[in-house]
């Protein structure tokens, strides 16, 4: 649910009648016509009608129209207005939260490892899929997409991207909290699902990488080619302190390749640079 729509809806209920409307039809469970309404909060039937039809404009409330008295023909009167709560949900987080997204990924995931698959290799595998799930639905994306189309994409997954030269930058992780928490595990599966955004909307030479920094996303979109900035001593700290594992694998001139494993080392997430004499002691 975009920001507006969820803002104008929540906003309704600052109206305390309107809020105390809402509140006792959701209570009930059940269709809730206005007369019922009015004796139960001590209000009057215009009032209640007003309110009632501005929760439902907002798509707070859900309309039916019924004969409460069971006949049906000439002579049953016209059909009551009632309401009950909305099947939808509405949620407004700043900044933003996509909870949902990672839960779906992570019970697709858990689900195949049911049934015999690597875990490691299911969370990669399913956060793709739903990255690339997202590119599918995007409208109006030209061919090529640049980077400007990517982060328009991935703006309306709550990433607040901005995008500099070759470089797209994520502001905001739509996955905060579980990140701090379980850091090598989320940030491994938020990398390839920017990757299968990246990869559905046909976005050619670009790579999402791990670049953990505690002010922002640890994801970064390069384009293949554009080196990383020099921080790698500082990214391979904050892997290790998140649980994660991290071998050497290779040395040219001085600089170390190195390779940020998931928890059980069983699988490469990323690399990152940094000179010998920096690596932590083993």
């Amino acid at each position: 649910m975009d920001l507006d729509t969820g803002a104008a809806a929540i906003g309704v209920l600052t109206d305390p009648t309107r809020r105390s409307l809402y509140a006792y039809v959701a209570a009930r469970g059940d269709l809730v016509g206005r007369d019922e309404a009015a004796t139960a909060l001590g209000l009057a039937k215009h009032t209640v009608s007003f309110h009632l039809d501005r929760l439902a404009e907002e798509g707070l409330l859900e309309v039916e129209f019924r004969r409460l008295s069971g006949r049906t023909g000439p002579g049953a009167g016209r059909p009551s207005k009632l309401y009950r709560r909305a099947r939808r949900d509405f949620t407004v987080s700043l900044p933003p939260r996509r909870y949902d997204l990672v839960g779906d990924i992570l019970a697709a995931a858990v689900g195949r490892a049911g049934a015999g698959e690597d875990l490691d290799t299911a969370l990669a595998d399913c956060a793709h899929t739903e990255g690339r799930a997202v590119a599918g639905q995007a409208d109006g994306v030209p061919a090529p997409p640049g980077l400007d189309d990517l982060a328009a994409v991935l703006s309306g997954q709550g990433y607040e991207p901005t995008v500099e030269a070759s470089v797209v930058a994520l502001a905001n992780c739509p996955f905060d909290a579980l990140a701090r928490k379980h850091t090598a595990l989320v940030c491994g599966l938020n990398r390839s699902f920017v990757q299968g955004v990246a990869d559905g909307l046909g976005c050619a030479g670009v790579t999402a990488h791990l670049e953990p920094d505690a002010a922002r996303c640890c994801v970064t979109v390069r384009r293949d080619g554009q080196p990383a900035p020099a921080h790698g001593r500082a990214a391979l700290d904050r892997w290790i302190l998140s649980g994660g594992h991290w071998e050497v694998a290779g040395e040219r001139d001085g600089i170390a390749t190195v390779a940020l494993l998931t928890c059980d080392g069983g699988q490469e997430m990323d690399r990152v640079t940094l000179p010998v004499d920096a690596l932590p002691a083993d």
